[in-house]
């Protein structure tokens, strides 16, 4: 496991106010959002995910769905999927995947950028994925081909993190039972 930012993610009361409670987020239609509105003043896991044209990221938000959404709700923690791409890649990803839980925009990768967790492409990374898979930068919201490497991470209601879970290997993904052991932690 990779925990790049670790030592820069404040602990404590406000630590996620650098970018998540204030970070102007768009849901699937394009409304306006905040973390803070999002999350209902809940413990929430957030998972950052690269796009709905990434099959890895669709492969895990399935899983997430399936295996973790209902022991999550049975604890009252909520689940939030936010990526860079445009809000119809959002809509697309939560009718695609039959997705129940919140799936939203970050224009600009505020949250990544806050805890450290962006990918750089190698030119010929950029150059195979906009040949085989897709244009990054026409899919995100903000014309940049700039994406979160997978992360997840569990916020307390208080929205301080505590748990962080960040993988470099884009074809890697945090599995339901590391989620639920890591929420067992804090009970």
């Amino acid at each position: 496991m990779y925990r790049p930012a670790a030592e820069g993610v404040r602990a404590g009361p406000g630590a996620w106010a650098f970018g998540g409670r204030a970070a102007a987020l768009l849901d699937p239609a394009g409304v306006p959002t905040t973390w803070a509105a999002a999350c209902g003043g809940r413990p929430t896991v957030l998972v950052l995910y690269r796009g709905a044209w990434c099959p890895y990221c669709n492969l895990a938000l399935r899983t997430y769905q399936q295996e973790l959404l209902p022991e999550l709700t049975s604890r009252g923690v909520g689940l939030i999927a936010v990526s860079p791409q445009r809000p119809d890649g959002s809509l697309t990803m939560r009718e695609v995947n039959a997705l129940s839980f919140t799936v939203l925009s970050d224009p600009g990768n505020q949250i990544g950028r806050a805890l450290g967790v962006m990918n750089t492409w190698s030119a010929q990374a950029r150059q195979a994925v906009t040949a085989v898979v897709t244009d990054v930068s026409e899919a995100n919201s903000d014309g940049t081909d700039d994406v979160p490497m997978p992360t997840v991470a569990l916020i307390d209601a208080q929205g301080v993190i505590r748990w962080l879970d960040v993988h470099p290997d884009y074809a890697s993904r945090t599995e339901p039972a590391a989620i639920l052991a890591a929420l067992d932690l804090l009970d």
